[in-house]
């Protein structure tokens, strides 16, 4: 007979979250039925006068989703056929989804063992082995940044620009700079389970430069800078206002959600350590002066066998990312092969995301442990 759970953790509880701004949310929200004002208008800017400041940024433009802000920046670059974009293989697809959306081609470089992400010695490597690189495009995963200054220094010696896919970000630093301020553009995602959530999917891209500003406010809106008139091709991705809406309530409570996650990542690396748990916690390395920890991820041996054992102890837990991206089929043309990326591919078979949502209790996260540390004896 099985096992009947006592206790379950999930991976994420957006529920509690909700419940403690419930009647925040649900006031804005009616101000803008009320004035039915959907699109655009006076709470997205709201949201994006609000917005801009926190990324340390003058300009932030909503659009309607991660994905689309990547595409956007890369537009605004008019990447397409025929150009190359540096990024990395262990991300979510719509990174390399993005430019291969635009015609053009991902290069890859492999990601750093320790932070997870782009390792700059490959990334300058691959930069003066491969012609027509436009533009590199590193990720900022899991809540860390990558080490932006070198990377930045080597784009400027060869006139390219960075974009920063800080998706999962929002809010971290690098020594003592936000992302999204980092370089040229960046790009964030609000989907629901992301440190700063939407009640759907929404966007955003940031940048210092009034006339980037002014393009990628356009090309939002099918290129159009005056109603009817278009100086670019450009595609619709506006963000709603009930989205700002969520998003104005959410953006107060973010600084306090982010110490929470931090306080749970620690809590976490302290008793692995007590406890002497074969598994290597996530550890910021010096240049990421605020890591948010949109994911507590772990690296580990055995790790399939150890996701069954905390699922059969009622412990939900994911694996960001399972399969490389030179390894998907949708990109098989591009001549990639196994063994090509090996941090990035020993990744897959080793990363384990912990529960880390700042309503956790502290008494699940020992239990958690425990259940791991039992997992190993």
């Amino acid at each position: 007979m099985p096992t009947l759970l006592t206790r379950r953790v999930p991976l994420l509880d957006l529920r509690s979250q909700f419940d403690q701004i419930r009647q925040e949310v649900m006031a804005e929200i009616s101000r803008v039925c009320e004035s039915q004002e959907l699109i655009l208008g006076e709470t997205v800017r709201r949201f994006e006068q609000a917005i801009a400041p926190y990324c340390s940024v003058p300009h932030a433009i909503g659009c309607a989703s991660g994905s689309d802000a990547l595409t956007l920046a890369l537009m605004a670059y008019d990447i397409g056929p025929g150009d190359k974009v540096l990024t990395v293989p262990f991300t979510f697809f719509a990174t390399a989804g993005a430019i291969a959306q635009l015609g053009a081609t991902p290069v890859f470089a492999d990601v750093e063992p320790g932070t997870f992400n782009i390792d700059v010695p490959q990334a300058i490597r691959a930069l003066d082995s491969t012609d027509r690189i436009r533009a590199i495009l590193p990720v900022h995963l899991y809540g860390g940044c990558a080490d932006m200054d070198p990377l930045c220094a080597a784009a400027r010696e060869r006139n390219i620009p960075v974009i920063e896919d800080a998706a999962q970000s929002i809010g971290s630093e690098y020594r003592g700079r936000r992302a999204g301020s980092l370089a040229q553009i960046g790009c964030f995602s609000f989907y629901p389970t992301k440190n700063l959530g939407a009640f759907g999917d929404a966007g955003l891209v940031t940048t210092q430069d009034p006339e980037l500003a002014a393009k990628l406010s356009s090309l939002r809106v099918h290129g159009s800078s005056r109603r009817y008139y278009h100086d670019w091709v450009g595609i619709n991705s506006r963000l709603d206002a009930i989205q700002a809406a969520v998003l104005n309530v959410k953006l107060r409570y973010l600084d306090e959600w982010t110490s929470a996650r931090q306080a749970h990542a620690a809590r976490y690396t302290q008793l692995f350590g007590e406890l002497g748990v074969p598994v290597k916690p996530m550890t910021p390395a010096v240049y990421q002066t605020r890591h948010i920890y949109n994911q507590f991820v772990i690296t580990c041996d055995r790790r399939d066998e150890l996701r069954q054992w905390l699922a059969d102890n009622g412990i939900a837990t994911e694996i960001y990312y399972p399969l490389s991206l030179h390894l998907q089929a949708c990109f098989r043309h591009l001549g990639y092969k196994e063994g090509d990326f090996p941090v990035s591919e020993d990744l897959t078979r080793r990363v384990l995301a912990l529960p880390v949502y700042p309503e956790l209790p502290p008494e699940d996260i020992d239990f958690v442990v425990d259940r791991i540390a039992a997992f190993f004896r």
